[in-house]
């Protein structure tokens, strides 16, 4: 890896629990660090909404327009489409529609990114860069062995990089117009469902590291901020790595909560020198308990298609609460 010289600083305010964090990269773009300025201290004063949208129509944002009059701030992207391995000839048609439907998503939040004054952040379903068939990003569709990457001079290491820097390319028009972009790679993995956590989480920790070094220190990719997403201790990359700590919540069914006990789990296995996110949810957070608990979290993003539109997952009622109650913020 390439030699680092950030370090992490916090800034405290005095007479309060509040912390304004600094970039764990010290390039950042300017409009990267107000970025983290702001989620830092919007926590425990309010929370951002978020949505993550599946297509191209983003039927998930013209609903909640609809139900509630207002616009999630943030706004989350799918690049599953961008894989540069996808085994078109052995997919099954749930795995073609998505694909196709997730193609020109980056186009899709440049545009929007330029026009307002919303958050973008991105999800990345990584086709495995070797092998695979399907939706190649699950671990049952692909024999493409994590480990091996950390192996010097490996076909798999080869692949990996090879992808990496595909991806850089695409994320390059980002980084020149100055839009800040919350990144969240390898996520989930403290589950082994995805590839990058089949090997285990301290695999995909060390994945994670090596992309770092490779966007900051060779692309140069200075608009992202860096979103860690995995609640197992042995998985953390270390605070000179991590902008963001987050994890991903669908409970079996719903309850009013603050994902309060999430939020401790956290931050006992991560940092607590971070901003926390809830970087995908099934449930909406009970937002009027939020007001009260002050829980810190700077953000939330209910996942796309039915856990946004219908009464399956989120009543039209809670969307309703949750987008109007004076502690959350939107578009």
């Amino acid at each position: 890896m390439g030699k680092r010289t950030q370090t992490v600083s916090i800034e405290r305010v005095e007479g309060k629990g509040d912390f304004m964090q600094k970039t764990v990269n010290p390039n950042a773009t300017e409009n990267a660090k107000k970025l983290l300025n702001y989620l830092s201290d919007t926590a425990g004063k309010a929370i951002i909404t978020g949505q993550h949208t599946q297509t191209i129509p983003m039927a998930e944002i013209s609903y909640i327009k609809d139900v509630t009059g207002k616009e999630p701030k943030l706004r989350g992207f799918e690049l599953l489409a961008y894989s540069p391995n996808i085994n078109y000839e052995d997919a099954s048609g749930l795995c073609l529609t998505e694909i196709y439907e997730n193609r020109g998503t980056m186009e899709v939040a440049l545009d929007w990114a330029q026009k307002t004054d919303g958050i973008v952040t991105f999800s990345y379903h990584w086709y495995s860069p070797i092998g695979g068939r399907d939706k190649s990003f699950y671990t049952e569709h692909t024999d493409f062995d994590a480990s091996k990457i950390l192996v010097e001079g490996s076909p798999e290491r080869e692949a990996f990089f090879h992808d990496m820097d595909a991806m850089a390319e695409l994320l390059k028009p980002f980084c020149e117009k100055d839009i800040p972009v919350l990144w969240r790679p390898f996520h989930e993995s403290d589950g082994t469902w995805f590839w990058w956590g089949a090997k285990g989480p301290e695999v995909a920790r060390e994945l994670f590291k090596l992309m770092y070094d490779r966007y900051v220190n060779v692309h140069h990719l200075d608009n992202l901020l860096w979103v860690w997403n995995c609640r197992l201790k042995e998985g953390y990359p270390g605070d000179e790595y991590v902008d963001v700590i987050s994890v991903d919540i669908y409970l079996p069914e719903y309850a009013p909560t603050d994902y309060a006990s999430d939020y401790e789990q956290l931050i006992a296995n991560t940092s607590k020198n971070k901003v926390a996110a809830l970087a995908e949810i099934g449930y909406l957070p009970d937002v009027e308990m939020l007001a009260k608990s002050r829980i810190p979290w700077a953000y939330f993003m209910t996942w796309s298609k039915e856990f946004c539109i219908g009464e399956q997952y989120n009543s039209r009622e809670n969307l309703k609460k949750a987008y109007n109650n004076p502690y959350a913020i939107t578009l």
